[in-house]
C-alpha cells in the first residue's frame, strides 16, 4: 500500500529471512539501505549484530542525516559505510536536501575517528553539483579522511521522480537533464586529481 509500511519484523525475524539465503550470499554479505535506515537505527544495530553471529559482512547505506547515539552505535556495529556526500555548500544543501550538512559532516568525521571503511559517493547533478569549483570543494574536503577507500561519482538521472508523483510532491528537480558521460568523466578527473590514492569510480 502507498504510503504505508508493509512489513513489521524484529530483527530476530529478519535474520530468519536472511538465512534462507545464506549460502547466495556467503561472497558478499548484508545491507541496510532506505531511505535513511538510521531512522531505525537500533534495528540496525541489533540487526548487524546477528548478521555478525552468522559470519555475514554488513555494509550501512547512509547520508549521515541522523546524528545521535544509536546512530554511531549502528555505524560502530556495521563492517561498511556506503555514505553520500551530496555537497560542501551550506546554502546548496539546504536547498535541495532540505537540511544543513551538519550531521553529514559530523557522522564523516565521527567514522575517520573510529577507523570505519568507507566508500563515499557523489551524485553530480547538472548546473547544481557538476560545475569544476564544486567538484573541486568536494574533492578537497574529503582529502584528510584516511577511511575513504572509493569515491563513486554518481550521474545524475530522473528515475527516482515517479516517487514523488506518487506520493503527490513537488520533485525539486523538474526539469534537470541527467548527466552527460562527458560530465561524469571530468568529475572523476577531478577527484582523481585530489585523491591520487583512492580508488575513483
Amino acid at each position: 500500500m502507498k504510503g504505508k509500511t508493509q512489513y513489521e519484523l524484529t530483527p530476530e525475524e529478519l535474520m530468519r529471512e536472511v538465512r534462507k539465503y545464506k549460502n547466495f550470499i556467503r561472497s558478499g554479505g548484508v545491507t541496510c539501505t532506505g531511505g535513511e535506515p538510521l531512522v531505525q537505527a537500533e534495528f540496525v544495530e541489533a540487526f548487524f549484530k546477528l548478521c555478525h553471529e552468522e559470519g555475514l559482512h554488513t555494509a550501512l547505506d547512509t547520508a549521515g542525516s541522523v546524528w545521535n547515539e544509536a546512530a554511531r552505535r549502528a555505524a560502530a556495529e556495521a563492517d561498511l559505510i556506503l555514505f553520500d556526500v551530496k555537497t560542501v555548500d551550506d546554502d546548496i544543501h539546504k536547498d535541495y536536501i532540505g537540511v544543513t550538512r551538519q550531521n553529514n559532516a559530523r557522522f564523516l568525521d565521527y567514522l575517520q575517528e573510529i577507523g570505519k571503511p568507507v566508500w563515499l559517493r557523489h551524485v553530480v547533478v547538472p548546473g547544481i553539483t557538476d560545475r569544476d569549483d564544486r567538484l573541486h570543494a568536494v574533492a578537497e574536503y574529503l582529502k584528510p579522511y584516511s577511511v575513504i577507500e572509493r569515491v563513486e561519482v554518481l550521474p545524475y538521472h530522473i528515475m527516482g521522480s515517479y516517487k514523488y508523483q506518487e506520493l503527490g510532491l513537488q520533485y525539486p528537480l523538474e526539469g534537470v537533464d541527467p548527466l552527460s558521460k562527458e560530465r561524469k568523466e571530468n568529475a572523476q578527473r577531478i577527484f582523481a586529481e585530489h585523491l591520487p590514492n583512492i580508488k575513483i569510480l
